[in-house]
């Protein structure tokens, strides 16, 4: 553990998470997910992300390979003093990877306390992906008041409406098949912020997210 990034008493957890995904992720709208890419273009697209307006950004890593990437994008966030998440994080192995890489929080496309118990003991907010609401039950059980909605599209935006009667105090991050034509309809829904990927690649999607940042 980075003698910087103390661990968090379990009685700490909740009051700690929700302060620091607060800042994170309030104000945003948009995130910006780029996975199985080299670290050039990695940085390239991250920059390209950052210049529209899009501040969030994570970088997966679901192989070995993948850690170089992270690691790139968040030397080229700390040059523009933005902040850099791992993806794909689904062991403590994988919390130590982030760590050690400069990652600001960890995300995961499914609850597992033993990550999040990981995460946050390396001073990480952790982003747990959630699909049904037991899931919702048990993470907020854990602390945990954001969630990312895992995989949005195939879920619809009919979820994530019915989610605010039982669970007023959730924080909903919307990724799975999110592009910049359908991002507004999860807005509309009650996303707080929708992660897209290959918009960032098409030209077309491009000027499409920048009109929805401008909104």
């Amino acid at each position: 553990m980075s003698a910087d990034r103390p661990a968090i008493a379990p009685s700490d957890r909740e009051e700690t998470m929700a302060h620091d995904f607060d800042e994170i992720f309030t104000g945003h709208r948009i995130m910006a997910i780029l996975r199985g890419l080299p670290p050039t273009q990695t940085v390239e697209l991250a920059v390209r992300a950052w210049d529209l307006g899009i501040d969030l950004v994570e970088v997966p890593i679901q192989t070995p390979a993948a850690v170089g990437a992270l690691r790139a994008a968040v030397a080229a966030g700390a040059e523009r003093g933005r902040i850099v998440g791992a993806g794909t994080v689904i062991t403590g192995g994988q919390v130590a990877q982030a760590l050690d890489a400069g990652a600001a929080f960890t995300v995961a496309p499914g609850f597992d306390p033993a990550v999040l118990a990981a995460s946050v003991a390396a001073g990480l907010p952790h982003l747990p992906g959630v699909a049904t609401p037991g899931e919702v039950q048990q993470a907020m059980r854990h602390g945990v008041e954001w969630v990312k909605a895992f995989p949005a599209t195939a879920l619809g935006t009919g979820w994530f409406t019915a989610m605010r009667g039982p669970f007023p105090r959730l924080k909903i991050v919307a990724t799975g098949g999110l592009d910049a034509h359908n991002a507004p309809d999860y807005l509309a829904a009650g996303a707080r912020v929708v992660a897209v990927g290959s918009a960032l690649s098409d030209p077309a999607q491009v000027d499409a997210l920048g009109a929805l940042l401008a909104d």
